[in-house]
């Protein structure tokens, strides 16, 4: 697995709006079980050599699971996902009422079901979850500066995985990466009518 502590130290000082929740803050019951299912996934993808960087976490996607583009149904009723174990991944399930679905979830599990082994790791560069102010259960379109803000970790996490092929998953996520000087390809994101393209994209690049 690559070492991603200077990753970690980077991700826990990210700039927290008011309106946008820290998902892995170890303080919190909910933010240590996501920091623990956060380590796990990088585990589990730690021969990536593709990475998948995305916009910004969805609220019934990693904000309940702790794992980008997984939603509670991939994370329980989907055993297995990434290591094919029909007892599970490891993951620790979250107590508690929960959104169970998120699109973008199913959506990107559907499109990479071809691509093979290893997997790509998937992160937001907006590690926060972004919300309208007063409603916690509801997304909203990061600023240019929180974008700026999650990027040092984002690179971290490219530098330790030693990527070797970036995708950026919308336009955000393009733009922030060629603002850092890397070079992406860049698919639709799959929420808002985009998951025919993004599943097109997706599998024009796997290798499976």
């Amino acid at each position: 697995m690559p070492d991603l502590s200077r990753f970690l130290e980077l991700l826990a000082v990210v700039p927290v709006p008011a309106d946008a929740e820290p998902l892995w803050d170890a303080s919190t019951p909910a933010g240590a079980l996501r920091l623990t299912n956060l380590r796990r996934y990088l585990e589990l993808v730690g021969d990536a050599d593709t990475a998948l960087i995305a916009e910004a976490p969805g609220h019934r996607g990693a904000t309940v699971t702790g794992v980008p583009f997984m939603s509670l149904r991939e994370l329980t009723a989907r055993p297995g996902l990434l290591t094919g174990d029909p007892g599970g991944d490891g993951f620790a399930v979250p107590d508690g009422p929960a959104p169970a679905w998120e699109a973008s979830s199913a959506i990107v599990w559907s499109a990479l079901a071809t691509w093979g082994r290893p997997l790509p790791v998937s992160w937001p560069i907006v590690p926060h979850h972004p919300f309208r102010a007063g409603d916690a259960a509801s997304n909203r379109t990061p600023r240019p500066q929180e974008v700026r803000d999650g990027t040092p970790a984002t690179l971290e996490l490219l530098a330790a995985f030693g990527i070797r092929r970036v995708v950026a998953v919308g336009r955000k996520a393009e733009a922030a990466l060629a603002a850092a000087g890397v070079e992406a390809v860049a698919v639709r994101h799959p929420a808002q009518g985009g998951a025919a393209r993004f599943t097109e994209g997706i599998r024009s690049l796997s290798p499976g």
